[in-house]
């Protein structure tokens, strides 16, 4: 089925309520109706297919009864399916638990082990009612990527005697010692349907040509399998095969019987095992799911406390049933939301497709040989070692708890192995912590002073010992290239600073990317800020010279940014140079130096095409007495730039409407035509918000408002009222109009209260054009839109 239809359902919405739908899929009036979508039929088969072989062959790498991979296939896709948090995720038996299960198998016994799987989804559910699920997030991704490589190794090596033809050793260790002889003895029949298993896995995705896309349509796992298992029959090889025992005799679980301190490190592992991965791997979906381009209906985010609980649900019953520990697993999950699915109807259809598979085609799987099975769990593990993620380990230089959390899962267990990871990542914060250089050096008259790493206590009897050193007039540059001053540091800096200040020296304080030094206190200087006006400059100079600004300042403004911002948006800039500027956004404002565009719409290079001028005024076309300056650059980024927006931004307090209100282009001059005109260039210029001020002056609808409160004087209503004028006069021009008729182009109008640093947008209701101030969260939503008489209404609210 290729239509995928949305359909009703009990999911909650982000916020656990109920979810809406379009009308037409409301149930009839004779009752409720439940409808599946073509693309949850579709996908559920999708990953039946995959979990089919890949339940069996876990199953048959842990020594548990074969049916027991099939139980928890089953009871992971409709457990978990119908109480999950998580609604595109397929849970099942995972390669990450089969080193657990086969110690614990081998320790304690398949009943025992049975009990311990049910006691863990105990455990699962009275996690998941304290609400801790996000907590486990908080554990470090090198550790869990860690946990999973040494798992993975460790099943990579146990199947591998497999694949050869003979028996796994109870340890990573031991499968290593006993590989020479293995491989001096191979079984020649298994390894030959090993080996196709391998080969049809690794050659399936890349089938080339028309064929080669519909044979792609079958999961790679079942058609390795199936082409050994063809190969074995056809062959008449004599290899082992899959030989699933009468369900009369399944194995249920019994009374654990045991060490009680055995019994609960197994309990331990399996809740964290099965929590983290599973939780993980929901995060990991959500993400797939909000980057698939056309969604077909709306899928709400996972719910991780819910999901934790169905995953406790899941093993309660797993075990119960006999069946090995459940949990979320990627691979399965990764194809259910690559195959279009919308709903946890997907994840339920595919439990049911596994429990009749079962039942009814029970001669089929008996077909399959266990070297296949072998080959494909071993190829799920060395894929557990990630490439992606060594790499981004190795980037955030958490390669040691990396290293120590493989090795410590491998030789010893996974618990004792993530208790070393996070040993270790503790040891490697507090040595980042305690880590500080400290260097000086004298260049060009100046003392300078660059402290590398956090700074903190530890690092002060240095620090303290670096600043005495300096001579009390030295003018001194220190550059603090870390993110984090404690308190005992900030006194040391800051009594020491106030001391070389008192001496006639100079104090220059830089941060990373020329930031300012975060100041804990209220009450002292304006430096110690994100940014800092040039007149408040005065952390670098005699304390006689603080509130003036000297005409040496551009030149240390752009010292400064060479030194602490250009090697930060260097390889940006290059990027933008050799690609050319393609913003999105033609963004008009005013000149007043108060308003800094980046800063208030967050924006970096690249980002906005920038037109400033007296007053944020768009000249009528014709009108611009010989500066075409405006209308060129309007021209270009709309018809040259392909910009898809434009926005017209006023602020509070502006000049140049105090001077239409007070009559400055009033002022005029008799030309020698017989006409007049104003006298100066700014009054030639004002007369383009003449408009503006005849628009306040005729009242009602013309006259814009503030949501919430009304303008504070006739400049602020002034200023209002200009930046709906001027989007009128953006309309009347050429390129402008041809854009906006085809749909392609959107107006917003923006005013900035200085005093209030806030930001409002222009919305068109039926009361008239209201500025509706934007709040944090706006950015997360896209209500907002043009009310200005453009195309669009419902675009998104943002400059």
């Amino acid at each position: 089925m290729s239509s995928c239809t949305p359909q009703r359902t009990d999911d909650p919405g982000p916020a656990g309520g109920a979810r809406r739908f379009p009308r037409e899929h409301s149930p009839p009036p004779g009752g409720r109706r439940f409808r599946v979508a073509g693309c949850d039929v579709s996908a559920s088969i999708a990953v039946f297919l995959i979990a089919l072989p890949l339940s069996l062959g876990i199953a048959l790498a842990t020594g548990a009864p074969l049916q027991a991979g099939l139980v928890a296939a089953a009871v992971g896709g409709i457990v978990v399916g119908l109480l999950g948090g998580a609604p595109l995720q397929v849970s099942g038996p995972a390669a990450g638990l089969t080193v657990v299960t086969a110690e614990l198998i081998q320790r304690y016994g398949w009943r025992t082990t049975c009990a311990i799987t049910a006691l863990a989804g105990l455990t699962q559910l009275a996690l998941s009612t304290l609400r801790v699920a996000r907590s486990a997030l908080a554990v470090s991704p090198a550790i869990v990527h860690g946990m999973l490589a040494g798992i993975g190794v460790t099943i990579a090596l146990a199947q591998l005697h497999i694949v050869l033809g003979g028996t796994p050793q109870s340890s990573a260790v031991d499968n290593v010692l006993g590989l020479p002889g293995q491989l001096a003895d191979p079984h020649l029949a298994a390894l030959s349907v090993s080996a196709l298993t391998i080969v049809v896995l690794l050659l399936w995705p890349r089938l080339p040509g028309r064929g080669g896309r519909i044979a792609r349509k079958v999961p790679a796992a079942l058609a390795s399998v199936a082409a050994a298992s063809a190969l074995a029959l056809t062959a008449g090889l004599g290899v082992p095969r899959v030989d699933l025992p009468s369900w009369s005799s399944h194995a249920l679980p019994g009374i654990p019987d045991g060490p009680v301190l055995g019994i609960l490190a197994g309990v331990l592992t399996i809740t964290l095992v099965t929590s983290v991965q599973s939780l993980l791997s929901a995060v990991a979906i959500d993400k797939l799911v909000a980057a698939r381009k056309n969604p077909t209906a709306r899928v709400p985010r996972s719910d991780l406390d819910r999901e934790l609980a169905g995953q406790g649900a899941a093993n309660i019953v797993s075990g119960a049933l006999g069946g090995l520990p459940v949990a979320g697993v990627a691979v399965r999950s990764v194809a259910n939301v690559s195959a279009g699915a919308v709903s946890r109807n997907s994840t339920v259809m595919h439990g049911v497709w596994v429990l009749l598979a079962a039942f009814l085609l029970v001669p089929v799987l008996d077909l399959i040989p266990l070297p296949a099975l072998a080959a494909l769990v071993m190829a799920v593990g060395i894929q557990m070692v990630s490439i992606t993620h060594i790499r981004s380990v190795t980037r955030h230089r958490e390669m040691l708890v990396y290293a120590a959390t493989v090795t410590g899962v491998v030789l010893v267990g996974i618990l004792q192995g993530v208790a070393l990871g996070i040993l270790v990542a503790t040891g490697v914060a507090l040595h980042r912590l305690a880590r500080t250089r400290i260097t000086r050096e004298q260049r060009d008259g100046t003392e300078h002073v660059r402290v590398r790493g956090q700074l903190t206590f530890l690092a002060v009897p240095r620090l303290s010992r670096t600043l005495h050193q300096i001579p009390g007039d030295a003018r001194v540059l220190i550059e603090l290239d870390g993110s984090f001053m404690d308190h005992a540091a900030y006194e040391t800096l800051h009594d020491w600073q106030m001391s070389h200040l008192a001496h006639g020296g100079e104090v220059e304080l830089t941060g990373r990317a020329g930031t300012r030094i975060a100041d804990p206190s209220a009450g002292t200087h304006t430096c110690c800020r994100p940014w800092t006006p040039w007149r408040n400059h005065h952390c670098g100079g005699h304390p006689a010279e603080r509130g003036r600004t000297t005409g040496h300042q551009l030149a240390r403004g752009l010292s400064s940014f060479q030194r602490n911002t250009a090697p930060h948006v260097r390889d940006e800039l290059a990027r933008l140079a050799r690609e050319g500027q393609s913003p999105s956004q033609l963004f008009l404002t005013c000149a007043d130096s108060r308003l800094v565009t980046s800063m208030i719409t967050a924006s970096g290079p690249g980002d906005l095409f920038t037109v400033r001028n007296v007053g944020n005024l768009v000249p009528l076309p014709g009108a611009e007495s010989g500066d075409d300056s405006v209308a060129a650059a309007i021209e270009y980024a709309v018809d040259v730039l392909q910009v898809r927006s434009v926005t017209v931004c006023g602020h509070s307090g502006c000049g140049a409407m105090q001077a239409l209100l007070s009559g400055v282009p009033d002022a005029t001059l008799d030309t020698p035509s017989g006409g007049r005109e104003p006298q100066t260039p700014l009054g030639r210029w004002l007369r383009h918000g003449q408009p503006s001020l005849e628009r306040g002056r005729s009242g009602g609808r013309a006259r814009p408002r503030l949501s919430g409160r009304l303008p504070a004087d006739a400049v602020e209503q002034l200023c209002l009222t200009n930046v709906v004028q001027q989007l009128e006069h953006l309309k009347r021009h050429d390129a402008v109009a041809r854009r906006l008729a085809d749909g392609s182009l959107q107006l917003q109008g923006m005013y900035f209260h200085v005093g209030e640093a806030q930001a409002y947008l222009l919305r068109r209701d039926d009361a008239g054009d209201v500025f509706h101030p934007v709040s944090p969260l706006d950015g997360r939503r896209s209500d907002g839109g043009p009310s200005d008489g453009s195309p669009s209404r419902h675009a998104e609210a943002r400059a």
